[in-house]
């Protein structure tokens, strides 16, 4: 009930894209465009080794920490924004939200920012493991505390092994939470099964 009392209040959401970093975002983001959906992007970051189908990000939005005044987030009621969930907090809470929130394997999540970071050469720079480790699994309990009980927020959870073994299936799902009617055989086009089997394959055998 509280839900509707926003909507009805704040008007039209704001579609977010989130997770950790490294943990499938810009996929999602792939998918959502694919199947119909106005996404926010600036195309600074350009797509490269890590993402060849590019970023999808928008840099004002890593901003939202830093500044106060956050109106500008109006003008894009109906359309989706990647976020990382480290910025979810900082959202105002005078709009409404539909996030669609990645979960993967926070050890495949590790092994793909190190590998980043080693192709940028900053290696180096690495906390150990074990304690980025800690330090996410206490983010994501604020996160999805956050998430579940802020009326603002209507929240999908979406795993990312699941999205690579059935993207018809949680294609579907997503533009059910949504309330849309994207092209859902589209979005699950956007899926590539055999990069992430690729990936597992590799990590096997490192």
């Amino acid at each position: 009930m509280k839900a509707l009392y926003y909507r009805l209040r704040y008007g039209r959401p704001i579609v977010l894209v989130s997770g950790l970093p490294r943990s499938g975002t810009s996929m999602l983001m792939q998918m959502l465009e694919k199947g119909g959906m106005p996404i926010v992007t600036d195309k600074i970051r350009t797509a490269d080794e890590d993402n060849p189908k590019g970023y999808h990000e928008f840099e004002r939005i890593k901003e939202l920490d830093k500044t106060t005044d956050k109106s500008w987030l109006k003008n894009y009621r109906g359309q989706v924004i990647k976020t990382i969930s480290f910025l979810l907090q900082d959202l105002p809470l005078d709009l409404n939200y539909q996030v669609i929130f990645m979960r993967r394997n926070i050890e495949e999540v590790l092994r793909s920012q190190n590998k980043m970071l080693e192709r940028s050469g900053t290696a180096g720079t690495l906390v150990p493991d074990e304690k980025m480790r800690q330090n996410y699994e206490f983010h994501l309990k604020k996160v999805y505390y956050r998430l579940n009980h802020t009326p603002n927020f209507q929240v999908h959870y979406v795993d990312y092994p699941a999205v690579v073994a059935d993207p018809l299936g949680e294609a579907k799902r997503i533009n059910t939470f949504l309330g849309r009617k994207l092209n859902v055989e589209a979005m699950a086009s956007a899926v590539e099964a055999g990069l992430y089997r690729n990936r597992q394959s590799s990590a096997r055998h490192a």
